[in-house]
C-alpha cells in the first residue's frame, strides 16, 4: 500500500466496515463520525495546504488533533460539546488503529489520552403549558399541511421524543387501540413505548384516516412525511416550528422562552410530569434514558427555582433579640475562631 494512501485505505474501512459491522454504531453516529474527518480534511487543506489526497496516517498526532481541535472552538465558533464529540470520533477511530498499526501504537494512545474539554453546564430551556397551547394553536388547520404541524407537534410534546425520534416514525408505530402508544426509537436503535394522553391520540388517529394512510400496506410509511412523501428531517421539523413560533410570540410574547427548539418540547414535557408528581423513573423511561442520573437534572433545575422562589419571598421574622449573645460578643467568637488554627 502506499504511504499517501493509508489514511484513506483505513478511514473507509473504519466508516463503512467497523462502525457498522463490529461496533455497531447507529446510522447517525456514523454520520457524525464521517462529518468530522471531513472538518479535519478541510482544516489540513486551508490550515496546512494539505490536501486530501496527501494525508497521511502519519499527520494524526497528538499535537496536530489538538490544533485542529482549537481551530474547531475559534474559527468556526463552535461549542464545547461539538468540539467533545469531533474529538470522541478521533478517540474512535485511533482505538481502531491500535490493532490495524500496531508500528504506531503510541502515536494513537497519544491522540486517544487527549482530555475532553468541560464547558459551563447548560440551562435546559422549557415553556408553560400555556406556552404550549400557544405553539399548538398557530398552525391552519383548515389546510392538511397545517394539520399536520399541528399533530407532530402535539405528539413530540406527548410523547417526550427527540426530534430524529419523530423524524423515523412509522405509521405503524402508533397504536390506535385503547390505550393509545407509540413505539419510539432511539439511540442505539433502542425502542420504547410511550403511553398517549386519549386527545393526542384522537387527533393522531384522524390525521392517519385523512391522509389516507390506514391499512396495513401502509405501515412502513412516514408518519409525517413532506411534500415529496420522505420522511421529515431534523432541519424540516424545526423549520416548522418556528414557522409557528414567530406569531405565537407576537400573540403573546410573555410567555415563551426566549430561545425555543424542538428538544425544547421534551424538556417541557418532563419538566411538566416532574410538576404533576411523576416519578422520576417513570419520567426515565418515557423519555428513553439510559441513566437515571441524566433525568435527575430537571429534578435538580426544579430545586433551585423552589429555591429561588424562596428567597424571593422570604420575610424576615426573627427579631434581633432573638440572636444568642454569644453570637454578639466579639471577642468570645475570635477567641472560639482561634481553637481550629
Amino acid at each position: 500500500m502506499k504511504k499517501t494512501a493509508d489514511f484513506s485505505y483505513y478511514l473507509s474501512k473504519f466508516l463503512a466496515r467497523y462502525l457498522p459491522g463490529e461496533a455497531g454504531a447507529s446510522p447517525n453516529t456514523i454520520l457524525s463520525y464521517r462529518d468530522t474527518f471531513l472538518l479535519f480534511i478541510k482544516y489540513c487543506k486551508a490550515q496546512e495546504n494539505t490536501p486530501p489526497e496527501k494525508i497521511t496516517l502519519e499527520l494524526l498526532t497528538r499535537e496536530r488533533i489538538c490544533t485542529f481541535l482549537s481551530w474547531i472552538e475559534n474559527e468556526r465558533n463552535c461549542s464545547v460539546s461539538t468540539r467533545n464529540q469531533r474529538l470522541a470520533a478521533l478517540h474512535s477511530f485511533c482505538r481502531f488503529m491500535q490493532t490495524e498499526d500496531v508500528m504506531r501504537l503510541n502515536q494513537y494512545q497519544l491522540v486517544i489520552s487527549i482530555p475532553k474539554k468541560r464547558g459551563k453546564s447548560g440551562t435546559v430551556n422549557y415553556m408553560s403549558p400555556e406556552g404550549i397551547k400557544l405553539i399548538l394553536e398557530q398552525p391552519d388547520a383548515k389546510k392538511m399541511s397545517g394539520r399536520r404541524d399541528m399533530v407532530l407537534l402535539s405528539l413530540m410534546y406527548d410523547s417526550g421524543a427527540r426530534v430524529q425520534e419523530m423524524a423515523d416514525i412509522s405509521v405503524g408505530d402508533f397504536r390506535a387501540e385503547t390505550p393509545a402508544t407509540i413505539k419510539i426509537t432511539g439511540k442505539g436503535g433502542k425502542t420504547r413505548i410511550v403511553p398517549l394522553m386519549e386527545p393526542t391520540a384522537t387527533i393522531v388517529r384522524q390525521y392517519i384516516s385523512d391522509t389516507g394512510l390506514t391499512g396495513s400496506g401502509k405501515h412502513s410509511y412516514p408518519l409525517f412525511p413532506n411534500r415529496h412523501g420522505k420522511r421529515l428531517t431534523r432541519a424540516g421539523i424545526k423549520y416548522i416550528l418556528d414557522k409557528c413560533v414567530e406569531p405565537a410570540r407576537n400573540k403573546n410574547p410573555g410567555v415563551l422562552p426566549e430561545v425555543i427548539s424542538p428538544h425544547c418540547f421534551r424538556h417541557s414535557k418532563a419538566m411538566h410530569l416532574l410538576h404533576a408528581g411523576v416519578n422520576l423513573v417513570y419520567i426515565r423511561d418515557i423519555l428513553g434514558h439510559a441513566d437515571l442520573k441524566t433525568t435527575e437534572i430537571y429534578a435538580r433545575i426544579d430545586g433551585e427555582m423552589k429555591r429561588k422562589a424562596l428567597e424571593e419571598a422570604f420575610t424576615n421574622t426573627v427579631s434581633s433579640g432573638a440572636v444568642p449573645l454569644w453570637q454578639q460578643d466579639g471577642e468570645l467568637l475570635n477567641w472560639l475562631q482561634s481553637l481550629g488554627r
